[in-house]
């Protein structure tokens, strides 16, 4: 059924739209792929191709699927569309992967094999499933555990296989006994009438794949397939869309191979690049066009992305301002980086700009913990987007309520936290026994359970598994506590076992949940007890370090709303734009990331994130590195991101906490906190060897001095620490 009434004419709708948008729109049933750049009216082109495609009477509102990959979007998209059309689209299916999928379900659940009723498993549902099913199995959880069986299933079923589709991989044990776990959580599931989410799709595809009268009705009644995001696609997404689209439907795919940075979670850059392969006369559309940055920033990604191999290809331009030139610092240290960047917002801000201009963006999660700290200091409002400050994270609590207890063993609250985690045997109903124990005696969790554990009060697997954790507790304080701060709280975590338990959740939050413990010992490292008045009792340096952690967390996110400076993982900034961007830890190892440079394609997805990171920024780019950081715990001396040497010297201009350069200062000597240095001297540096001071940037205790060292290269120091000896 058609629109009755056309409230707008053609020309209306397409005025809004630049040449290169307007062909998007307006093209003729068909095929076709929209490279669709950042910044550059990805969505404005989705939904214009919908009322084009209704006001025009292509199709029918019953005639179209729309895919998205987020309901915010879906409802943003049918927002728009019936804003400009002035009418409602019923009928017409918008929504997310899974979301359609049970639409679909739920309607043919017969030809499904479900029941009417089926219910969905969310992923905390999953998960006790999977756990149940291991416990049935008489599995050892500590050998199958559970999390990782979880992402195993979830895994196998985004790339469209189930437990017979695995057959038996000889040799390989682990493999065997997931893809046993994997069938009987399938039976379960069936018998219980339950599906989880990765299950939806899959279903969805096999009852249309097998039932050739439904799949035809689908395939004659959508005749228009719309599909956001589409680099971000897994295998079964993809097979579904070509299974419904068939000979006759048409398929209008938006994405940038560019912008594809989810790999390490199942989407595949190749359905964007054999998409144009798989069917015939697939138009092309590239949208060049940028609305966001500036000129400059635009270059900048322009020519680091060059360096990616397959690139289906684009090039970003705009109309706007040249810009400010992308400015470059190099720090003496991380926490150099954290002082430059606060201290430049700070300049924003007292120019006339607000905090919320502003964002920084890392590579990982544990880089915040250092530009929270310095953010703090200064008293600026900050939020985390998308995810939490760094003493309130799961793992920095498990191990910091370890810690409580080494210092306190009567800490019922990090007792409760910790006391099955990671799992040890010790259930709810344990935990019940020992609350009655401490609340009838009157005395701490601890202490009731020495006194049930003493007096063999509890069954015999939960005697074993309290009495182990007490003494795990014992052991920590009994070996640690003389020990300098930091060695103590890498140990604590170490016989805790954390970076084990935390090594089971899947791709990225297992490596980002391990690198925030090793920067929870690397505070310890840093921090520097503040000294009394002299008129209280001096607090050891275990208590002062949980005492700062309690009260780093307690100071709280700004409100929403608050004029407040966004802080972000560079995946989680994909989507969004800031007038103001820092991307901060551009070293080697760091970004790009060392895990990814050990994988086919990592290097180039890790490249496209940078490229993301870049067209984040409207009019103003900051890119950090730090010649010395502290990672896991330790000092490690970094090297430049190759990304770095691969951006357009002409739109970089390199930072001076003296003011902005582009070649050596002209002075031929600088005063330093330990003396005087003169361009072209010979130094040498203990750790470096010898070198030559090519550069110098400040004056008193803030002068910093670049050094040519013949081994190493050229490396900013700070010279009242640097130790240099004239030769």
């Amino acid at each position: 059924m058609l629109l009755e009434s056309a409230p707008m004419d053609a020309s209306a709708l397409l005025a809004p739209l630049n040449p290169r948008q307007r062909e998007a729109v307006t093209l003729p049933a068909g095929h076709a792929l929209v490279l669709a750049g950042a910044g550059s009216g990805k969505t404005r082109v989705l939904v214009h191709r919908l009322a084009w495609l209704l006001q025009s009477g292509e199709a029918s509102p019953f005639g179209i699927m729309a895919v998205t990959f987020t309901n915010k979007a879906a409802a943003e998209m049918r927002e728009r569309t019936e804003r400009m059309l002035a009418t409602p689209v019923r009928g017409m299916w918008i929504g997310t992967f899974h979301g359609l999928a049970h639409r679909f379900l739920r309607t043919h659940w017969q030809d499904a094999g479900l029941p009417e009723g089926f219910q969905i498993l969310d992923s905390e549902d999953q998960l006790r499933t999977v756990r149940r099913v291991i416990r049935g199995l008489e599995l050892d959880e500590a050998r199958w555990p559970p999390k990782q069986a979880q992402w195993f299933i979830n895994g196998c079923k985004d790339e469209g296989r189930r437990p017979a589709d695995l057959g038996t991989p000889e040799g390989d044990p682990w493999q065997g006994g997931m893809a046993r776990i994997y069938g009987v959580y399938e039976e379960t599931c069936q018998r219980g009438g339950m599906v989880d989410f990765a299950e939806l799709l899959l279903r969805a595809y096999e009852t249309l794949r097998d039932n050739a009268g439904l799949l035809e009705h689908f395939r004659r009644r959508f005749g228009h397939i719309l599909v956001d995001e589409f680099q971000d696609t897994n295998a079964i997404q993809y097979a579904w869309l070509r299974l419904l689209a068939g000979d006759g439907g048409r398929l209008f795919m938006v994405g940038d191979d560019d912008q594809s940075i989810y790999g390490w979670r199942g989407a595949r850059i190749e359905n964007i690049q054999r998409y144009p392969e798989d069917f015939s006369d697939v138009r092309v559309i590239r949208l060049e066009q940028n609305y966001r940055s500036s000129a400059n920033i635009l270059d900048a990604a322009n020519t680091l992305i060059a360096h990616n191999q397959g690139r289906l290809g684009k090039n970003l331009w705009t109309e706007g301002r040249r810009g400010e030139p992308v400015h470059l610092y190099a720090a003496f240290n991380d926490i150099d980086e954290a002082r430059f960047v606060v201290g430049r917002i700070a300049k924003w801000v007292e120019d006339g700009g607000r905090r919320d201009d502003c964002a920084i963006l890392y590579r990982v999660s544990a880089q915040s913990r250092i530009m929270e700290e310095a953010l703090l200091q200064q008293g600026m409002p900050y939020r985390v987007y998308g995810g939490l400050r760094f003493y309130e994270r799961a793992e920095i609590k498990d191990a910091l309520a370890y810690l409580r207890l080494v210092a306190n063993r009567d800490d019922d609250t990090a007792f409760e936290r910790v006391v099955n985690t990671p799992v040890r045997g010790i259930g709810a109903r344990t935990v019940d026994t020992l609350r009655e124990a401490a609340r009838g005696g009157g005395v701490s969790l601890w202490r009731a359970a020495a006194r049930l554990v003493a007096d063999g009060a509890l069954g015999a697997r939960a005697q074993g598994a309290v009495r182990g954790f007490l003494e795990l507790v014992e052991g920590m304080a009994g070996r640690y506590l003389e020990m300098p701060l930091a060695e103590q709280v890498d140990n604590v975590v170490r016989d805790a076992r954390l970076r084990e338990h935390y090594d089971k959740e899947p791709g990225e939050k297992a490596q980002s949940r391990k690198e925030n413990l090793d920067e929870l010992v690397t505070a310890a490292r840093e921090f520097h007890q503040a000294p009394g008045d002299g008129n209280e009792a001096e607090m050891g340096e275990l208590d002062a370090f949980l005492a700062h952690a309690a009260l780093e967390s307690g100071e709280g996110q700004a409100e929403v709303g608050q004029d407040s400076v966004s802080l972000m993982t560079l995946h989680g900034a994909k989507g969004l734009e800031f007038p103001v961007v820092f991307m901060c830890g551009l070293e080697e190892g760091l970004f790009p990331h060392q895990n990814a440079l050990d994988e086919a394609g990592g290097p180039e997805e890790e490249r496209r994130l940078c490229y993301v990171g870049i067209t984040r920024a409207r009019e103003r780019l900051f890119l950090s590195y730090a010649e010395s950081r502290r990672l896991h715990g330790q000092e490690l001396h970094q090297q430049p991101s190759r990304f770095l040497r691969e951006l357009p010297r002409e739109v970089l201009e390199e930072v001076r906490l003296g003011g902005t350069v582009s070649r050596p200062v002209a002075a031929s000597a600088f005063a330093a906190a330990d003396g005087e240095y003169r361009l072209g001297q010979h130094v040498r540096h203990p750790k470096f060897g010898e070198g030559v001071v090519i550069n110098c940037d400040g004056e008193g205790a803030h002068a910093r001095v670049q050094v040519n060292f013949d081994r190493e290269g050229a490396k900013w120091l700070v010279a009242a620490y640097a130790r240099l000896q004239a030769t």
